[in-house]
C-alpha cells in the first residue's frame, strides 16, 4: 500500500468539496435543502469540521484498495499460513510468481473508477437514501449528496488502483 497516495487521495473529497458545495455549484441549493442559514454556517467551527472531514476521508482511503485493487485479496487468501514468512518456501514462491506475471492486471485509472463508482452506489446510495427517507429529506438533498459521494469515491478509487 503506498501511504503518499493514500494521503492525497483523501484530500479529493476536501478539494471536491470547495468545488461541489461552491454557492455558484449546488452550495445554494444544499443550503437551501438543509434549512441552514449564513450566519449558522460561518459560525461553525470549520477547523473541526475540516479536520474530522480529512480524518473520515483517510478512513475512506485505507479502505478503498480492497475495493478497487484485485491482487489486495490474494494475500488475504493466504495471510494465516506460516510458510509465508519464509521467502523461498512454496507458497511464497508461488506468490511471487503470480504477482510478476498478473500484478499488474487491472491497476488502472479507469478500472478504478469504475470499482470506485460501483462501491458508492452500491453503498452510499442504499446507505444515504435510506437515512433521507427516515429524515424526511429532499430527493434534491439525496441527490446532491448522493452525487458527491459518488464521484469522490470513483475520483479516489481511479488514483488509488493507478498510483498504489
Amino acid at each position: 500500500m503506498n501511504f503518499l497516495v493514500i494521503f492525497l487521495a483523501s484530500l479529493i473529497p476536501l478539494v471536491f468539496g470547495f468545488i461541489w458545495y461552491n454557492p455558484k455549484v449546488l452550495g445554494k441549493a444544499w443550503q437551501k435543502e438543509t434549512g441552514l442559514t449564513d450566519p449558522e454556517l460561518k459560525s461553525t467551527n470549520m477547523f473541526l469540521v475540516f479536520g474530522l472531514s480529512f480524518v473520515f476521508s483517510l478512513l475512506i482511503a485505507v479502505a478503498m484498495p480492497l475495493m478497487v485493487i484485485h491482487q489486495m485479496h490474494l494475500n488475504s487468501i493466504v495471510a494465516g499460513d506460516p510458510t509465508l514468512a519464509d521467502p523461498n518456501s512454496e507458497l511464497s514462491l508461488l506468490l511471487k510468481n503470480f504477482m510478476d506475471k498478473y500484478g499488474n492486471n487491472y491497476r488502472t485509472f479507469k478500472h478504478g473508477m469504475l470499482h470506485g463508482a460501483m462501491t458508492a452506489i452500491f453503498t452510499i446510495l442504499p446507505v444515504v437514501g435510506t437515512t433521507c427517507l427516515y429524515e424526511r429529506k429532499s430527493f434534491k438533498y439525496a441527490a446532491i449528496t448522493i452525487g458527491y459521494w459518488v464521484i469522490n469515491f470513483t475520483l479516489m478509487g481511479g488514483v488509488i488502483c493507478a498510483f498504489s
